[in-house]
């Protein structure tokens, strides 16, 4: 252990970046998204190690105060869904329409017909009701296939 600890004397800059390298390569290799704000407070406690001349007791102090208090920030203030996405896939690109309106194309013969959502022109089916007019406002709240289940908005 005292080689490790005088190692952070020489190089205190250089330690916490390597930390920050192997939480990163860590989140990487997870995909997790817990391992970001770690990394992300090693590389700030590595400027303040360096600048403010922090040893090693209180730069790992401050470490994890940063840690947990970005994590929880996090967690709190970001999107939803960016932390947790709707879709097991992340290619999944037509999963992720579900909830955004659109119109209707042409009307609507029985319950399919054809919306424009997003840029693009979706074979659609509607989830309830038996037709719709051209140019209505649907939102997707599904996809069965390769079709959108759409509603009236």
């Amino acid at each position: 252990m005292p080689d490790l600890h005088a190692l952070y004397v020489q190089h205190p800059f250089w330690s916490w970046v390597a930390l920050a390298g192997v939480l990163l390569a860590l989140e990487a290799a997870t995909g997790s998204g817990w391992l970001l704000w770690p990394a992300a407070t090693a590389i700030i406690v590595a400027l303040l190690a360096t600048y403010a001349g922090l040893d090693l007791a209180q730069a790992t102090l401050i470490f994890a105060l940063l840690t947990i208090g970005l994590t929880v920030l996090s967690r709190r203030f970001f999107p939803k869904s960016l932390l947790h996405s709707q879709s097991q896939d992340i290619n999944d690109n037509v999963a992720r329409l579900v909830g955004h309106q659109g119109r209707v194309v042409s009307t609507f013969e029985g319950r399919s017909g054809r919306v424009f959502i997003d840029g693009k022109e979706w074979a659609a089916e509607l989830d309830e009701g038996e037709g719709l007019e051209g140019g209505a406002r649907v939102e997707v709240t599904g996809v069965n296939g390769a079709h959108l289940r759409v509603r009236s908005a």
